[in-house]
């Protein structure tokens, strides 16, 4: 299982929520698509039981102070991160617009994103693109994240 999250701007008490969440469920690796906004949630992060990759989001100014917090934990990069995870190509950025270009050229067989604050699942051009919404709830007041099975694609998006 895969947890994948986006938009958690310093919510900590969702954040926590979110770790809680994947831990039951036995994720072995959560994907953060973008918009921590400071270095301190990160280390909320630390409580999980699997690695994390990440990208930076257009809200993620202090780029030095997350990479700095995000050492020994997994991996944090500029848009996009593309990888190879339980026989599946996965594409993460954080912007919509990014995530369609990614899709269009078939970039993975998962393209994850966030920004929008709206969760989604869809298939373009044979590819998941998933957005499992705004984590942090401030600014649709509902906090929502995605548990992902790889083996069949199969999409569960979660309200915390």
């Amino acid at each position: 299982m895969i947890g994948i999250l986006s938009d958690s701007h310093d919510n900590l008490t969702r954040v926590r929520e979110a770790v809680r969440l994947f831990n039951d469920a036995g994720c072995d690796l959560v994907i953060h698509a973008g918009d921590f906004v400071a270095p301190f949630t990160v280390e909320e992060l630390r409580n999980l039981r699997a690695p994390v990759k990440a990208v930076y989001g257009n809200c993620d100014g202090e780029k030095a102070g997350l990479a700095r917090a995000f050492a020994g934990l997994g991996e944090i990069r500029a848009a996009p991160l593309r990888f190879t995870h339980a026989g599946r190509r996965f594409a993460v950025c954080h912007l919509d617009g990014a995530a369609r270009k990614l899709a269009d050229a078939k970039a993975g067989d998962v393209v994850v994103f966030g920004h929008t604050h709206r969760p989604s699942s869809e298939r373009r051009n044979g590819v998941l693109l998933v957005n499992p919404g705004e984590a942090g709830g401030w600014l649709r007041g509902k906090s929502t994240v995605v548990l992902l099975d790889p083996a069949v694609l199969a999409v569960e998006i979660v309200t915390l």
